[in-house]
């Protein structure tokens, strides 16, 4: 494949400020910043940064496969905490999902996510070998 190929979730927040889930070019895949946000807007694991990462991380797993790829093809995670003293439980399960993959990682703390219940955002950018 060399042409672009825009992934959607089909969340409303897609076409309204004009984003995708994930976009294909060639080889490479970005997912955009991704939440513990279900499909009907609900945040899940409210107040378990644990929880919303493996959530997350799912939800990331389901735009991977539809563009062809797996977490095995993940080379860059960056994820996004309001709590930098959570560190370790949300990367224990960065691990669960990345534990052999281990990609280039960045976790960072930011004052806020787009709701307030939102503990962690993660991005990853994948590229699939010839």
């Amino acid at each position: 494949m060399t042409g672009r190929m825009n992934i959607s979730s089909g969340a409303p927040w897609e076409s309204i400020v004009g984003y995708s889930r994930a976009v294909r070019i060639g080889n490479h895949l970005w997912v955009a910043g991704t939440t513990a946000t279900d499909t009907s807007g609900n945040v899940v694991g409210v107040g378990d940064a644990a929880a919303q990462m493996r959530y997350a991380l799912q939800k990331i797993g389901r735009a991977l496969i539809e563009a062809g790829f797996t977490f095995a093809d993940v080379v860059r995670t960056r994820t996004f905490v309001i709590d930098i003293s959570q560190w370790e439980t949300v990367g224990r399960v960065h691990g669960e999902f990345f534990g052999d993959v281990r990609p280039a990682a960045t976790m960072v703390e930011v004052s806020n996510l787009v709701d307030p219940a939102h503990l962690i955002e993660i991005e990853v950018d994948a590229f699939k070998a010839d």
